[in-house]
């Protein structure tokens, strides 16, 4: 039996293996396109180690995304029929040509951008009846439990101003969470300004009301997830999540972080305070083209995260175990949240091309650049990403006291995996059991 022939393994718990794998994805609109490249790009690195069935729901404990990126999160690990994630990576992209110009129509119009500023004082931007159909058609029923894996995705409740969280490690202390992913999706990607607000109530098997919620953009609390979800697998290890055993809460080093960027917009000084200190409701929501507040709370949320998992990953002498891909360059066009002619899309598309080949880089915030701190590309540590990934994966399978011997004992039967086992490459000396080994490709 081959390794593309081999049936799929879930993801066993961490406490067999030696690393906690993270995937977060930043909010951003149509920009959503530029980390759906990057998942493509790594997804199919994983497929050439373990075959074409391979998904990125069968490597990572949980995958967290905030407006754009929580309708990725849906995508990549809710189930279809078979039990096998809804999307593959490389169909998100073609999801985000087909479906982003219905979800922001583009009027030619040359006054168009005038009506919508002047619509925006007295609702959204767009109706969001398209985008409601769709998630509703494409998710079903599915709910929070159901996901391939830990999914964490932000939200903001604006009846009680404050985040909502749904997070699978919540569920059992808090049921009224297991909403419809469909639900949650609309609820997180409700941005201020440009689509509708979106309320929802959850329901116990008797019909009886669990929980009622209000929600608006989760870019307002948390556009960048990751550290959310980092503190979500934190609590879970605190509150002595066998799962975990023996891992401790302060063993971060034990993580494993990929979090894509949408993109943000090219240091530019596009605003100043001598424009902005005579804004009133109306500078805030519309100057120069854009909305300033919007991008306010988002950049500065997505950056400040950085920052602190930078510092906090390097200072514990972890710093590879953590990897940001984002570019910060983008200009005109591209920087739009919600520009979805086809030009733009695809040109969103050439963005997450380009940035494969770029250099590893952090955020500095004396300057707001992201800067190079590896002589190696996104592309390079991506290709090291998945193998190390890949390693985890099956020295779980190893460890696993469901897997003997090559066999794995499921509902008291017992099926043949030994071929499974002796099919795996080998993987390069060069990846060892923990990220940090990264480092070596500045040698290679």
């Amino acid at each position: 039996m081959t390794s593309k022939e081999s049936p799929r393994l879930p993801l066993q718990r961490p406490t067999y293996g030696d690393l906690i794998t993270i995937l977060s994805i930043d909010g951003g609109g149509v920009r959503g396109i530029i980390p759906s490249v990057i998942l493509n790009f790594l997804e199919t690195e994983l497929q050439k180690i373990d075959g074409e069935n391979a998904r990125l729901a069968d490597y990572f404990d949980v995958i967290s995304g905030t407006s754009t990126g929580g309708l990725v999160t849906a995508m990549l690990t809710a189930p279809n029929e078979e039990n096998r994630p809804l999307f593959a990576a490389k169909d998100v992209t073609d999801f985000y040509l087909e479906h982003c110009p219905k979800i922001f129509p583009h009027d030619d119009n040359p006054f168009g951008h005038a009506e919508k500023v002047l619509k925006a004082l007295s609702g959204p931007k767009y109706d969001g009846v398209y985008l409601h159909e769709l998630v509703q058609e494409l998710l079903g029923n599915t709910q929070l439990h159901e996901t391939l894996t830990n999914v964490v995705i932000p939200t903001f409740d604006i009846k009680r101003l404050q985040p909502t969280i749904f997070s699978t490690y919540q569920l059992n202390k808090n049921p009224g969470l297991d909403a419809r992913l469909s639900d949650i999706c609309i609820g997180t990607s409700a941005a201020p300004t440009y689509l509708p607000s979106h309320t929802f109530a959850t329901e116990d098997s008797n019909g009886n009301l669990l929980d009622e919620f209000n929600l608006i953009d989760g870019g307002v609390a948390a556009n960048n997830p990751t550290l959310v979800a980092i503190s979500e697998v934190t609590q879970e290890i605190t509150r002595g999540s066998m799962d975990f055993f023996p891992i401790k809460p302060t063993e971060y080093g034990r993580f494993l972080v990929l979090s894509l960027g949408t993109g943000s917009p090219k240091f530019e000084e596009k605003y100043d305070a001598s424009k902005s200190s005579s804004w009133g409701v109306f500078g805030w929501l519309a100057s120069s083209g854009s909305t300033p507040l919007i991008d306010v709370y988002t950049q500065s949320s997505s950056d400040m995260v950085d920052y602190h998992l930078s510092t906090l990953f390097q200072a514990l002498r972890s710093g590879e175990s953590y990897l940001r891909v984002q570019d910060d360059t983008l200009s005109g066009d591209v920087a739009s949240m919600d520009l979805a002619t086809r030009k733009n899309l695809e040109d969103l598309v050439q963005v997450g091309v380009r940035l494969l080949k770029k250099p590893v880089s952090k955020v500095n915030l004396g300057t707001g650049i992201y800067e190079p701190y590896h002589c190696i590309t996104n592309e390079q540590a991506l290709i090291r990403f998945a193998g190390i990934l890949a390693k985890e994966k099956y020295t779980r399978e190893l460890r696993s006291p469901g897997v003997r011997n090559g066999n794995k004992i499921e509902n008291g039967s017992t099926a043949n995996y030994g071929a499974f086992f002796e099919a795996k490459p080998a993987l390069s000396s060069a990846i060892a059991h923990s990220f940090p080994d990264l480092h070596q490709l500045q040698t290679d």
